[in-house]
């Protein structure tokens, strides 16, 4: 801190300076990361709605296929907590910065090897065992990669200003959205025979040089100041993931709430549409896959909005009004979806995945002030990812339950997303309430 004369004196105890260039250019570094998990993470859930099915679960009719597919897709939800146990650790331990170098190149190589697969027409059941265990690790990953990315990046930020770069670490996410629908999207245009033979790797072999690319960035990441603060006085917690369920498991509990509809209200609307729409209501999967790419465009623009927002509001107030939208418009958005019109579809697709992105940009913001420093990484990762674990075999659990009729009929779907959106409408309402203040950072003059 500079004074009048020029003299410069120390920053108060409770503050840290940063640079505002610094602040931007580790944000950008946390969003690039970001975009390439969920990339990758993304990308295995259409697959498993469109070609897995086919290609890896062969010898089952083609329901139970479908079912499996989907159920190999939820393995990685329930891998997520593990990951965030273990990375929280590490994260709150070792630091921010080298854990999430180690996520990152964990689910790069995991994703890039998944496009090398032999199908069970090639090797039998082997390929269905190996695309288990690829979909285990890139749980395993995303378990520690979002919370630390969070983490590293509010950590960086002035109290004032931490929504809107948590904001923008949440804009990796429809951009892995846009990456690997669009990917997707590109390799359905060659013939089906060619698709099935080959076509589809290209986007997960696609991983490896975007690995590359996040990688070199990820590298130039500095250490959060608030960690290297906890270090100087030797505050760092011994085993965190464990205090967070003996010491704040108050706190978890919301944060699992409030990042439920985020997570599972997503993938209700994007993977399970995506399989309704092609397996059930019998249209063309490219209008799911579309509708889901033009979705991802409206979630940026809501993410950016709404992260200014929770600066005048608090993220707390953001997700319980988020949640109560939702709920309410579960019904009429799949009203829409049964009609079977491709621009209905998009529309409700677009519309659902809006509504519940208000909750989604502010989750960042709202799980990192619920939990102290020293307990931050694990406490965030675990949150969101038990929030993940939860949500990953929703689409198996509403496919599941359409099938026992005999009439294809969505009630499943609306009643799942409506109990989502109100679980994480109260996360918000106890969240905002519960939100810790840890040492400022000031952006130096």
């Amino acid at each position: 801190m500079t004074q009048a004369d020029g003299a410069t004196t120390a920053p108060p105890a409770d503050e840290i300076v940063v640079s505002p260039k610094d602040v931007r250019r580790i944000a950008g570094a946390a969003f690039v990361g970001t975009a390439l998990e969920w990339y990758d993470y993304f990308l295995f859930g259409t697959a498993a709605a469109l070609v897995f099915n086919r290609l890896f679960f062969t010898e089952l009719d083609p329901s139970a296929a479908v079912l499996a597919s989907l159920a190999t897709f939820g393995v990685g939800f329930a891998a997520r907590p593990i990951g965030a146990f273990i990375f929280g650790v590490l994260g709150d331990r070792m630091g921010r910065r080298p854990t999430l170098v180690l996520t990152i190149v964990l689910i790069g190589i995991a994703t890039g090897v998944i496009g090398l697969l032999p199908t069970y027409a090639d090797i039998g059941l082997l390929a269905p065992a190996l695309l288990v265990t690829l979909r285990l690790l890139q749980g395993l990953a995303v378990g520690g990669e979002w919370g630390g990315a969070t983490t590293i990046a509010i950590e960086h930020a002035p109290v004032s200003q931490r929504a809107r770069y948590a904001a923008l670490v949440q804009v990796g996410s429809p951009v892995g959205t846009l990456m690997s629908s669009g990917a997707i999207a590109l390799v359905l245009l060659f013939p089906p025979a060619e698709f099935d033979a080959w076509a589809w790797r290209l986007p997960f072999l696609a991983a490896f040089p975007l690995l590359a690319i996040a990688l070199w960035i990820r590298l130039k990441v500095e250490e959060s100041p608030i960690f290297e603060d906890l270090v100087r006085l030797d505050q760092r917690a011994k085993v965190p993931a464990l205090q967070v369920f003996t010491k704040a498991w108050g706190r978890l509990i919301v944060a699992v709430a409030a990042a439920f509809l985020g997570v599972g209200g997503f993938y209700v609307m994007n993977t399970f549409v995506v399989s309704y729409a092609a397996n059930t209501l019998g249209v063309d999967r490219q209008v799911a896959v579309n509708a889901t790419l033009i979705a991802a465009g409206a979630q940026i623009v809501v993410i950016l909005l709404c992260g200014r927002l929770a600066e005048r509001m608090g993220p707390g107030r953001v997700t319980f009004w988020g949640g109560i939208l939702t709920a309410a418009a579960a019904a009429p958005l799949f009203w829409l979806i049964d009609t079977g019109s491709p621009l209905a579809i998009t529309f409700a697709v677009t519309a659902g995945i809006a509504l519940l992105t208000i909750t989604y940009a502010v989750t960042g913001a709202l799980l990192t002030e619920l939990f102290p420093p020293e307990l931050r990484y694990s406490g965030v990762s675990l949150g969101y990812n038990i929030a993940g674990a939860l949500s990953g075999f929703l689409p198996f659990v509403a496919t599941w339950l359409i099938g026992l009729n005999e009439e294809p009929v969505s009630w499943p779907a609306v009643v799942i997303l409506a109990i989502v959106s109100l679980i994480t409408a109260a996360g918000g309402f106890f969240g905002e309430r519960l939100r810790v203040r840890d040492k400022a950072i000031v952006q130096a003059a």
